[in-house]
């Protein structure tokens, strides 16, 4: 079977471009080389806007080595001397601190307010976007005596969420107090998996170019360098993600109140305000015989088949509140299912998701907490039972499901067995899956932020659904497959 394409333990053959690990250290994957080059060529050939690079890449691809060993090798030329991460959470920046370590590299936690100024023995430091925001003049004079004169690099992680609005500074504290700390940089690397927001804003470290179409005026965003799902899904480095939307009926109405009772199919449903409602309904769970209670028991029994080949493999479940949450829990442990729940006011929600990586668990039901930064490469089921339907959600909850373990990597041939997607048969999460594995520019236009609600601004958002497939036979499972996906005209029951 073939190996993984990055192997912690191989070395690179005599000749080969790149730089040359240190022992013991990761061997490179092929765009981490050409990030390297790329950010070599901004420091030799300087030009207005090359301070800012940008780098698309989705969960697995290796974005924290990536940026970590690109520094490393600047600074081995003598390129760079400092670096400082900016993160949003203190899980990931946990993870920064331990990749580090592995490339013997010193990275330090800046020390809380009143704690001593950062050392200067350090490579790198680490920052919270919130503590940036809170404490950024003291910062400032603490960062200006650590890196006067000397070259850094800024790295910030899941870059998307430092979105920057000159007419309400406030609003985005955290793109204007990283915007400021970083001024001195000698560039500014940001990383994110999603490059778009729904708020139609733009971001740190992401050049815009001005650009003008049918619609008129706007500013694209367009990475510097991006590192596709497909590509990751050939060389084996992640999953593929198969789909499997469950369609229906959805009633409105009480009769026995007086009220007309309305249907409406949920895959076809093309008025906005019947689609929000639509989705509302599906996701409740208590529902017998409803959209959601259908779709977990599809998602519990592709489970069961998963573990026949997988037996470590685990769930996730995506909530809509603490109230939905807990309902899904119950559902699952009735059925014997062993259910971890999490969210953000649960003061033991860090230990429930590391009992669950550690496999205690068979589910894991959350409501905020399984995003950016969560790692568990057992996920290979994840059922989607929230209204929240931005595209940058949408992508960050399934890709849980994609990541490769070292184990698991010499067990299987490439590409890899798939994992998979339950979801209600929403429109809008129809057209996010279609167009997952691939990169598309993000347009900000000049226009009211009304305009851009439920995600419309989001790339790919104004895919149309072929009626004709979808409005026949609402109840059924409509499935897709396979890491670009076909127009959806195949359907299991």
């Amino acid at each position: 079977m073939a190996p993984p394409s990055f192997d912690l333990g191989l070395r690179r053959q005599a000749g080969a471009s790149g730089p040359t690990p240190a022992p013991g250290g990761p061997e490179p994957r092929a765009w981490q080389r050409r990030l390297i080059q790329l950010l070599r060529a901004r420091l030799v050939a300087a030009s207005p806007g090359g301070q800012d690079v940008l780098l698309h890449a989705g969960p697995g691809a290796g974005k924290t080595l990536g940026a970590l060993l690109a520094f490393r090798q600047l600074q081995r030329e003598g390129r760079l001397e400092r670096f400082v991460v900016f993160c949003h959470r203190s899980a990931i920046g946990r993870q920064w601190v331990n990749a580090a370590a592995r490339l013997g590299l010193d990275l330090r936690e800046w020390d809380a307010p009143g704690g001593a100024p950062p050392s200067p023995a350090g490579q790198g430091l680490l920052l919270s976007y919130q503590a940036a925001a809170l404490h950024r003049l003291r910062l400032e004079r603490e960062l200006g005596g650590l890196l006067a004169g000397r070259p850094w690099l800024a790295i910030a992680d899941e870059v998307h969420h430092l979105g920057v609005d000159p007419l309400e500074p406030e609003a985005t504290a955290w793109g204007h107090a990283f915007s400021s700390l970083s001024g001195g940089a000698r560039l500014r690397l940001g990383l994110t998996g999603t490059p778009f927001r729904a708020d139609n804003l733009g971001f740190c470290a992401a050049r815009r170019i001005r650009m003008h179409d049918q619609d008129g005026p706007a500013e694209r965003i367009i990475p510097d360098l991006c590192v596709e799902p497909r590509a990751l899904i050939a060389a084996g480095d992640v999953r593929p993600l198969e789909f499997r939307f469950q369609d229906g009926w959805v009633e409105h109405g009480r009769p026995e109140d007086g009220h007309e009772r309305e249907t409406s199919p949920l895959s076809a449903e093309q008025r906005e305000s019947w689609r929000a409602r639509n989705l509302r309904r599906a996701i409740r769970p208590g529902d017998r015989g409803g959209i959601a209670l259908r779709l977990l028991l599809q998602a519990r029994r592709r489970l069961e088949r998963v573990r026949l080949e997988h037996p470590g493999a685990g769930g996730l479940v995506v909530a809509r509140d603490i109230g939905h949450a807990g309902a899904i829990a119950e559902l699952l442990a009735q059925e014997g299912d062993r259910v971890h729940l999490v969210h953000s006011q649960d003061p033991e929600a860090a230990q429930r998701l590391a009992a669950f990586q550690a496999g205690e668990a068979d589910w894991l039901v959350s409501i905020d907490m399984c995003a950016e930064g969560f790692d568990a490469p057992r996920l290979r089921v994840v059922a989607y039972l929230t209204t929240v339907v931005t595209r940058s959600r949408f992508v960050q909850a399934i890709t849980r499901a994609v990541r490769m373990d070292g184990d698991r990597s010499g067990q299987e041939s490439i590409p890899r067995r798939p994992s998979y997607v339950f979801a209600p048969a929403d429109p809008l999460l129809i057209g996010y899956a279609r167009g997952w594995t691939v990169s598309e520019p993000y347009v900000i236009r000049p226009r009211p932020p009304e305009t851009a609600a439920a995600g419309g601004s989001s790339p790919g958002s104004g895919e149309r659904l072929p009626l004709q497939a979808l409005a026949d036979d609402a109840g059924r499972m409509i499935s897709v497959s396979g890491p670009v996906l076909p127009n959806i005209g195949r359907r299991s029951a």
